[in-house]
């Protein structure tokens, strides 16, 4: 119960943190992976990624994703390497649901938290600050580029600016929320990187305020790929297809100008019919006015 907006929004974002029971749970196949990828490939290495590792994983949605190094040749096609990988673990979890989700294979164990994508992953160049860049199967071409321990460093910076600490990670986990919640055909991670820039961008944190802005100008942009943020891959595109684009600008219109209402309102003094209209955009999750 809240009497305030900002004050539901801090709330809410805080709620939004999976648990160290929860992080314990999706991890807890990560051994029978690991040992059926080694016999079947050769590994590398196995590193954790995405949101879980970023620290802007949403309860009950985000998968625990893994990058994995393989010791076998890249094979032409990031599809064969997807197919290879799907069988693998079929074979391993011979009972459990294995699809492919390009870049990645999931497998969903159909326990709570317990969803894993694995990101076959091959070395293929060295930055300059050591860190090492993957060819991984491409969402929009065959391959593409990742750097997942940049990546990572972007957000964290991003994270612990003055004036601003706190707000990426925040900001992100709720505009992930919001896709999840409605079933938005939009990227997690160009999510999070649009709104770790967004926020290199700003002087203070007022999330109800920052929701909309960010909404509102990923649509005035239309939903266009970005540059990587830290220079060292290639396009980040939001959609996997031009029917997904079309989708999920369609329900981020709807999404801003529920957004744009519920800020007028507040300002306006109407605080109840705030809180009604961030309920909408979080699919009725968002915390009750006291």
């Amino acid at each position: 119960m809240s009497k305030s907006v900002n004050e539901a929004f801090d709330i809410y974002a805080k709620n939004l943190i999976p648990s160290k029971a929860d992080r314990k749970k999706a991890s807890s196949h990560r051994d029978s992976i690991e040992t059926k990828l080694k016999s079947e490939f050769g590994l590398y290495r196995m590193y954790e990624s995405g949101s879980w590792k970023h620290g802007t994983g949403v309860v009950g949605f985000s998968d625990v994703d893994y990058f994995i190094s393989l010791k076998t040749a890249k094979p032409l096609y990031g599809s064969s390497a997807l197919a290879s990988v799907k069988t693998a673990m079929q074979e391993r979890f011979p009972t459990t649901t294995v699809r492919v989700s390009t870049p990645a294979v999931v497998l969903d164990f159909g326990n709570g938290y317990e969803r894993v994508e694995l990101i076959p992953a091959y070395p293929s160049y060295t930055l300059e600050n050591n860190d090492i860049g993957y060819s991984i199967p491409g969402v929009r071409e065959n391959w593409m580029e990742s750097s997942p321990e940049s990546h990572l460093k972007y957000v964290n910076k991003c994270n612990q600016q003055k004036n601003v600490k706190g707000g990426a990670k925040k900001l992100a986990r709720l505009v992930k929320a919001w896709k999840y919640l409605n079933d938005v055909p939009i990227s997690s991670f160009y999510l999070e990187m649009r709104a770790s820039k967004y926020m290199t961008t700003q002087s203070s944190v007022i999330l109800a305020v920052d929701m909309k802005i960010f909404l509102s100008r990923i649509l005035t942009e239309e939903l266009s790929a970005m540059n990587d943020p830290t220079g060292n891959t290639g396009r980040i595109y939001p959609c996997s297809s031009d029917s997904k684009h079309a989708e999920a600008m369609s329900k981020l219109k709807t999404a801003v100008t529920r957004a744009e209402k519920a800020v007028a309102a507040n300002k306006d003094g109407k605080v109840s019919e705030a809180f009604l209209y961030w309920n909408l955009i979080f699919s009725g999750t968002f915390p009750n006015q006291s």
